[in-house]
């Protein structure tokens, strides 16, 4: 929760600062989050190829677990897809590519703001964060009424980092397991998935 809201804070700032005209002239320059994207790119690829335990887990799940990041892939997609029948400035093609974020707010929202434009790209920023927010807030009330597996549909990528300590304690630690499985799958499909919606579809 903490850090989601930190990332609001900063997020409010550059807003605020940017409507006032606060930030010099050099800071403005749309190149900047081009080089951002490429060096998040670059720390997650670090992130998940250092961890060992990732890979461990991976040799160690039934098959039948791919089924977890699977269906909140589709739930996501899906979901977002009926959204977008109920909204008069966003189409299918935009919703999905929000929805493809996974929770994975700073990642889906520099993709978006890259391919798409920035004003969608700020819909993917507030949409991820929210799910996050909702899943700390909100998981042991999916486990009680959904199952277990729904907090971690609920988490998306954030499943195997930020939303993983509520998983947990609210699952048990197999349940952990699966829940960073999850994350890492979907982690990696996030920037595969927003691209294929927003230029290939």
């Amino acid at each position: 929760m903490k850090g989601s809201i930190i990332i609001l804070a900063f997020f409010a700032v550059g807003l605020l600062g940017g409507i006032y005209g606060l930030f010099p002239e050099w800071l403005l320059n749309e190149n900047l989050t081009t080089y951002a994207l490429f060096v998040l790119m670059f720390l997650v690829g670090i992130s998940i190829g250092s961890d060992k335990n990732a890979f461990y887990i991976l040799r160690k799940l039934n098959f039948k677990v791919v089924l977890v990041p699977l269906t909140v892939i589709i739930g996501s997609l899906l979901g977002t897809a009926i959204i977008s029948l109920m909204l008069a400035d966003i189409d299918i093609k935009e919703a999905t590519a929000v929805g493809a974020g996974f929770g994975y707010y700073s990642l889906s929202s520099i993709f978006i703001s890259q391919l798409h434009s920035q004003e969608l790209g700020v819909i993917a920023l507030l949409s991820n964060i929210f799910r996050e927010i909702i899943t700390l807030l909100g998981v042991p009330l999916l486990v009680k009424y959904f199952g277990k597996l729904a907090g971690i549909a609920s988490g998306g990528a954030t499943a195997m980092d930020t939303t993983l300590p509520v998983i947990v304690k609210f699952t048990g630690k197999e349940y952990g397991i699966i829940a960073i499985f999850s994350g890492i799958i979907l982690t990696i499909l996030v920037p595969i998935l927003v691209t294929v919606i927003l230029e290939f579809s």
